[in-house]
């Protein structure tokens, strides 16, 4: 008797092992196929969200045009010294590229499509986009002071939109890495936003009062986004950005930080009207978020493309970005995140940047659905009045 008990106990034991360990087995199949279909319509939504096509016109449409622009760009490089690049796009589609002069003037070397330009302040929009994309991420709001992230901060009351705007007053942080940095190397981001707390610069009005263009606000605005995303400013763009653009020509360069890539130009003056001379580098060139995104035309294309069509960012966001801001008494400034507005011309957004022997302009006029790019690396100073023959071109010689 007692051994049929015990024979039943073991069985049923047995039945009990058998039953669970299929419940777990089936659940944990569950899990396994929700898990992989969920990230699955991740990968498939990233590959749907981000989605930029590289088409030209057909060369029949845009003969007439091309031979002009390639006249304009061979008398700017002989007359004006104009070493650089050139890209219009009209309508999504480009309908000019090119690049004249040299990269290398010891060797003789000539410009390359490849070759990879400092934006300067053009790079000012890509920290703009980060901060909006942390937004939407709700990881940050627009309202939250520069001492949420870094409390040792020493200039109070400092919005996030406020550094965007260009309304923050900050002194300029050229004068403290210069003045009050003592290592003999250029400060990092992290460096220079630790020694500000003791720094001496004071601030040049209260938040919010007066427009005055700071290098300083954007790059705190670069130091946020390392500190909200745990990640340097160049994987967080590279992440976010450029690899989703297949912007495979851009990046974040540092000064004695970071490697030098290929095809990565130096900067030139011209010297007594003929001889070209490297511009070297200063204390400021480690500094992100303000300058230093490298670039080529094309690549710009992509990213005006992909931030135009609403994919990289909402339509919101977007429209913050390319909107006027203004002080705390109502008066509008020509700047909104990351880029200005014509004065003549809300719709007329750009950006113009120069540092160390790079000239940059990006256009986008909104109306004509028509960007302009231009890159140049011999410290070319005429880009307003290039960019408008371009336009000028392109308006009497395109018919599309």
């Amino acid at each position: 008797m007692n051994f049929l008990k015990n024979y039943i106990k073991q069985i049923s034991i047995a039945f009990l092992i058998i039953v669970t360990a299929s419940f777990f087995a089936f659940n944990n199949f569950e899990l396994k196929e929700e898990k992989a279909i969920h990230q699955e319509a991740i990968l498939d939504n990233k590959e749907d969200k981000f989605f930029v096509s590289v088409e030209y016109y057909p060369e029949e449409i845009t003969k007439k045009v091309n031979h002009k622009l390639d006249s304009l760009l061979k008398r700017i490089n002989k007359r004006h010294d104009f070493h650089g690049a050139v890209l219009v796009a009209k309508n999504n589609k480009i309908v000019y590229k090119n690049q004249v002069g040299y990269t290398d003037f010891r060797k003789k070397k000539y410009l390359k499509e490849d070759a990879v330009f400092q934006l300067a302040s053009v790079s000012k929009q890509f920290t703009a986009a980060a901060i909006m994309l942390l937004k939407e991420q709700n990881k940050l709001k627009l309202s939250d002071t520069v001492n949420t992230f870094f409390p040792n901060f020493p200039y109070k009351n400092i919005t996030i939109k406020n550094l965007l705007n260009h309304t923050s007053g900050l002194p300029k942080y050229f004068w403290v890495a210069e003045h009050e940095w003592t290592q003999n190397r250029p400060p990092t981001n992290t460096e220079l936003m630790q020694l500000l707390p003791s720094s001496k610069a004071q601030r040049f009005f209260k938040p919010g009062r007066n427009f005055d263009y700071s290098n300083t606000g954007y790059f705190v605005l670069a130091s946020i986004v390392e500190k909200v995303s745990g990640i340097s400013f160049n994987n967080f763009l590279e992440k976010n950005i450029f690899d989703p653009l297949e912007m495979n020509n851009t990046y974040v360069y540092r000064f004695k930080n970071d490697v030098v890539r290929e095809n990565q130009l130096i900067g030139y003056r011209l010297y007594k009207g003929w001889r070209h001379l490297k511009i070297g580098n200063t204390v400021n060139d480690a500094i992100v978020g303000d300058k230093n995104v490298y670039s080529t035309p094309e690549d710009l294309f992509k990213w005006t493309y992909g931030l135009n069509s609403g994919q990289l960012l909402s339509k919101e966001s977007l429209s913050l970005m390319y909107s006027k801001g203004e002080t705390i008494y109502g008066r509008k400034i020509p700047y909104g995140f990351g880029f200005r507005m014509d004065r003549s011309n809300e719709n007329n957004i750009y950006h113009y940047g120069k540092w160390n022997g790079f000239s940059t302009a990006l256009t986008n006029y909104l109306e004509d659905n028509l960007v302009v790019i231009v890159l140049e690396h011999t410290s070319y100073n005429a880009m307003k009045s290039l960019n408008e023959k371009i336009k000028k071109i392109v308006s009497q010689n395109l018919e599309v």
